[in-house]
């Protein structure tokens, strides 16, 4: 039977890829925001202000965000199981470096490089599904592979605390620790990378000839819509001004998730929770955000619906961010509120990703999936850095929650201005797609 192929085929994808790409982005979230972790001792012993510390935290999406496009052209040339593996590994050696820095300059030196080597990844790995996942089944599959996100947090953030505690041993300060030890998982799988993946259906075992004829079938079959619908040239598409829309509405929840999740410890130090158990509260909303956002995923596939779905969350992310401004002396209310605003923010982000899918395709795609990335990713500096600058001038993160808040409601308007197109899901009909007739019904 059609159904029983399909649903063999994507569960051996699922269990094959999802896994494996999600402990990569794990890895790269882990050495992306440790630094938030570090920040406890580190703008101590370096004497950062808040405003020195957001900004170093921030520069990382300035290089990150001018190298996207580049990098994800080359891996469109190239394959994803090179490129991951390359930027994988270059990453993993600059986050390292970055325990061997004295001062503000090397701090933002550091962060700059380590977005540009890490540049790429992301986009690169959602436009790698698009050779392995069909659209209607994706926002789940995305979701799978984007829990590395609330998870690598939930569990980073107790690993992170117990790392600081090694403070002073064989003369190292705890945070140079944290970053020369959460690095090594990073080198590994850059290897492992080169070794595991594959560019496409037709280079696996794993999948029977029915299998691959079912998939690569299926995925033509939408390929072909949006050429006949959306046929854009790589110019074409990075000016074209649905995705330049689309890359407003992923700038407001890039605001929302980085300008939390880079100051949270922080945030939750301020309202009295121990320095010392810091890193276990902040795993409480990240775990809860990983469930919803599976939940909430699995939501919009089966109900085949895209833009309420992040308008929903969008008011979700919004109402528990700006509570949590008006909650300075409440450590309980405070951890309630957060977590609200880390389900609704990343309930956004995988569901977000079928919006640019359903109209490109190619070159094209690479190009306007990175590029879509990389101006919403200037969030990931803006949100940080809006935090640190109104923290330095008020003493209170009051404001600066308010602002990252209202960057997650204009994600939510956005997605309701722009609209999705289904049938883009299904080949270009809203009833589903048939396996090739030689596989049988």
């Amino acid at each position: 039977m059609v159904r029983d192929l399909e649903a063999t085929t994507l569960r051996k994808v699922r269990s094959r890829l999802i896994p494996f790409l999600a402990l990569l982005y794990f890895a790269a979230f882990i050495d992306r925001v440790n630094v938030s972790f570090a920040a406890l001792q580190m703008n101590r012993d370096l004497d950062f202000s808040a405003y020195v510390y957001g900004l170093g935290a921030g520069l990382f999406f300035v290089t990150y965000c001018i190298f996207e496009v580049p990098s994800n052209l080359v891996l469109h040339k190239v394959g994803g199981r090179l490129w991951i593996a390359r930027i994988m590994l270059t990453w993993a050696v600059i986050a390292g470096a970055m325990a061997f820095i004295t001062g503000s300059t090397g701090f933002y030196v550091l962060r700059l490089l380590l977005g540009a080597a890490e540049a790429g990844f992301f986009p690169g790995v959602v436009y790698y599904l698009t050779y392995w996942v069909p659209a209607a089944q994706r926002a789940q599959l995305v979701a799978g592979f984007m829990t590395a996100i609330p998870i690598s947090t939930a569990i980073g953030a107790p690993i992170s605390s117990a790392i600081l505690s090694l403070d002073g041993a064989l003369g190292l300060a705890g945070w140079q620790w944290l970053f020369l030890s959460e690095t090594v998982p990073s080198l590994i799988l850059g290897v492992a990378t080169l070794l595991y993946l594959r560019d496409t259906p037709d280079q696996v075992e794993w999948l029977s000839a029915d299998e691959k004829k079912w998939l690569t079938g299926t995925l033509e079959a939408e390929r072909a819509y949006r050429r006949g619908k959306y046929e854009h040239s790589v110019l074409g598409a990075l000016t074209n001004p649905r995705v330049l829309a689309l890359s407003l509405c992923y700038f407001g929840v890039e605001i929302g998730l980085y300008g939390v999740i880079l100051w949270v410890p922080q945030i939750f130090t301020n309202v009295g929770i121990p320095a010392a158990l810091v890193g276990y509260v902040v795993a409480i909303p990240y775990a809860v955000a990983a469930v919803g956002m599976v939940w909430w995923c699995r939501r919009s596939d089966r109900r085949k619906e895209r833009v309420w779905h992040i308008a929903i969350a969008s008011i979700v992310g919004f109402c528990g961010l700006a509570a949590s401004a008006y909650l300075p002396n409440s450590p309980t209310l405070s951890v309630i509120a957060i977590t609200f605003g880390a389900v609704g923010t990343l309930a956004i982000l995988p569901i977000f990703w079928t919006l640019p899918a359903a109209i490109l395709n190619g070159a094209a795609a690479a190009g306007a999936i990175a590029l879509i990335n990389a101006l919403g990713n200037i969030g990931g500096f803006a949100g940080p850095y809006v935090i640190g600058w109104i923290k330095n001038a008020t003493g209170s993160f009051t404001y600066g929650l308010l602002a990252v808040a209202s960057g997650v409601l204009l994600t939510g308007i956005m997605a309701l201005i722009i609209g999705h197109d289904a049938a883009a899901e299904q080949g270009g009909s809203l009833a589903p797609v048939r396996a090739p007739s030689a596989v049988g019904s």
